[in-house]
């Protein structure tokens, strides 16, 4: 469950706010989606790799 604390005299948006940023952090809509299909070990592993391999590049690229 979360508990956002909103100070005396906060809007109701700014609270709102908060929630909705707390809540991305959770991970919970991702976990569900990924849920609805159920996907190969050794095709998580591939993806896993593929994107450490592009953020590998992204960095070899801003040193040079």
């Amino acid at each position: 469950m979360l508990i956002i604390p909103v100070k005396d005299g906060e809007s109701i948006e700014r609270a709102l706010k908060k929630y909705k940023r707390k809540f991305d952090k959770t991970g919970v809509v991702r976990q569900l989606r990924a849920r609805q299909q159920f996907i190969k070990p050794s095709v998580t592993k591939r993806q896993k790799m593929s994107r450490a391999i592009y953020k590998l590049s992204l960095s070899v690229q801003e040193e040079a």
